[in-house]
């Protein structure tokens, strides 16, 4: 089974350019994670309540998977989306569970045994890359984690590499209004939904229109020209 991080797909490593970004705009937030308890955050992630746990199944039709496809879920966590993810591209598919803490890819990696998945490959990452081959991907998967990326712009950079020409980057995070929002959204979360679409589409990325079903969380698409 393709459960680890195969040494080919570490070659060409998609890493920061010159445009690379000097400083956290969230600093400390990638030590939360690097250790983190995985019974913990399964309860925190994998529950009745939490519309990206509710409404799962709607996000993965609505992202139009097809058998063969290569695919990343960035910022995989406990694996809430990533076996939905390899049942969708089939066993011709790949799924490339990334994250940075080795405790949740080690996790995802037993889970995906469990589940006999073996088109899982299991990727520790950094925050400033993904770790993947450049051109490597019809599609990018970055489900309640673009708020917590210390360095978006690198990140945006070396996801726009590892995708193919015409590949997507599919962003699902936090609404972030006042008087709308939580106080906890509005504390934690860094970019609202008007910010995130500047700071992607100066990358290089071109939105795709669809439809954005999601009340509490909202949903864009992306595609590499």
């Amino acid at each position: 089974m393709a459960l680890r991080a195969l040494g080919a797909v570490l070659l060409g490593l998609a890493v920061g350019s010159v445009g690379a970004q000097k400083s956290s705009v969230r600093p400390g937030t990638s030590r939360l994670y690097q250790h983190a308890g995985v019974d913990q955050w399964e309860h925190a992630f994998e529950r009745p309540g939490r519309e990206v746990y509710d409404r799962r199944k709607a996000v993965i039709t609505a992202l139009a998977l097809r058998p063969g496809m290569v695919v990343a879920d960035v910022g995989a966590g406990t694996g809430l989306y990533t076996g939905l993810l390899a049942r969708a591209v089939g066993p011709t598919g790949r799924v490339y569970a990334v994250d940075i803490s080795a405790n949740f890819v080690r996790s995802i990696e037993r889970r995906a045994r469990a589940w006999g998945l073996d088109n899982i490959v299991g990727i520790v990452n950094t925050p400033r890359r993904v770790d993947l081959a450049p051109g490597s991907l019809d599609l990018a998967f970055v489900c309640d984690t673009y708020h917590h990326f210390e360095y978006p712009q690198d990140m945006l950079q070396a996801i726009r590499r590892t995708l193919k020409p015409g590949g997507s980057l599919v962003i699902i995070d936090y609404r972030k209004q006042l008087g709308v929002s939580s106080p906890r959204v509005m504390s934690h979360v860094r970019a609202d939904r008007a910010t995130v679409l500047q700071e992607v589409q100066a990358q290089g990325f071109r939105r795709v229109q669809q439809p954005d079903f999601l009340r509490q969380n909202y949903l864009l698409r992306f595609q590499r020209p």
